[in-house]
């Protein structure tokens, strides 16, 4: 793996992922990038043999980027690096032509291991997401449910649901951190995520939208 692409917004994020990959891929040239324009730039202008993509971002999805390169730089590998692990996320990334899909609250040590994994020609996927591949596949062969409810305007995984709540209660991002065995960065990234997808900009907001939720018990 000679040229990289390396997509990620915050910046603590991308540096740690950036070492992790110049360990993997000594030597290699890592382009990086902010936002979901940029990159299409970067994609435009420098031909990689990896891109490292995250799928929220200021000014769009990192699906986007996945597509383009799908499109422009067919022998490229797309890998995403991302918190979210429900379908939602996982699929479109996957139709669009992402190689692997990696979550990054695993050890370091294990998303580093499924990185190594690409140069034996294995997609990197981690262990959550492939049992959610083979279950969504398996339910795919039985015969369909009754259509549920229709859900909310605003819908929350459970980890995001728990890092909402702490933060609502006040708790900083170290110690929701520690709270729940992540790394502060990891539950940046869950806030920022979180932020999005209520609309809100303050921690006053977000602890209104919980108990509007009904988070509170």
């Amino acid at each position: 793996m000679k040229n990289i692409l390396l997509l990620e917004d915050l910046p603590e994020i991308r540096a740690w992922l950036r070492d992790l990959v110049l360990r993997v891929f000594p030597g290699s040239h890592i382009s990086e990038a902010a936002r979901v324009h940029d990159a299409i730039e970067l994609v435009q202008a420098v031909k990689f043999d990896l891109a490292l993509i995250d799928l929220g971002l200021p000014d769009g999805s990192g699906v986007d980027v996945v597509t383009k390169l799908r499109d422009v730089q067919p022998d490229s590998q797309s890998v995403v690096v991302t918190i979210h692990d429900d379908d939602e996320h996982l699929f479109p990334a996957l139709q669009a032509g992402a190689y692997g899909y990696i979550l990054k609250e695993q050890p370091r040590e294990l998303i580093a291991e499924q990185l190594q994994r690409i140069s034996q020609g294995e997609p990197p996927l981690s262990p959550s997401i492939a049992r959610r591949v083979i279950a969504y596949f398996t339910a795919k062969a039985k015969p369909q449910a009754a259509p549920a409810n229709s859900l909310p305007a605003v819908s929350l995984t459970d980890r995001e649901s728990e890092v909402l709540l702490r933060v609502a209660k006040g708790y900083t991002l170290p110690e929701i951190g520690v709270q729940l065995g992540l790394s502060r960065h990891t539950i940046a990234d869950y806030v920022k995520q979180i932020y999005r997808k209520l609309n809100v900009s303050s921690r006053a907001e977000a602890a209104l939208e919980a108990q509007r939720l009904g988070l509170f018990r």
